[in-house]
């Protein structure tokens, strides 16, 4: 699992790779926290194009860095999501709250 940030100009990519799941999710969002804090984004984008496998713990990672990004006055949008965890975003109903951008098939 890696979750890697980049931005500027107030805009910050956190890709996360790996499994998000209950054993990494509180380090996946101390680092976006960490990154969200420092840089006080516009636009968080999330890829998440190299995540292998998602549950429900990731659904909790992205609303709290949206509503973090929200308080800022921000906006949060998904891009990479392989099938599953799209499916698991999507059932939870977080793409009413954000775009949600399925990985391309190769």
């Amino acid at each position: 699992m890696g979750v890697t940030c980049t931005g500027e100009n107030r805009e910050l990519t956190a890709v996360i790779t790996g499994e998000v799941d209950h054993h990494q999710a509180g380090e996946i969002m101390a680092r976006l926290e960490e990154h969200i804090d420092r840089t006080l984004p516009r636009t968080l984008t999330v890829d998440l194009g190299g995540v292998s496998f998602m549950d429900s713990s990731g659904i909790a990672v992205l609303l709290r860095a949206w509503r973090r990004v929200g308080e800022l006055g921000g906006r949060v949008r998904v891009v990479g999501a392989p099938p599953q965890a799209a499916r698991v975003l999507r059932a939870a109903g977080v793409d009413r709250l954000f775009p949600l951008t399925e990985k391309k098939p190769e």
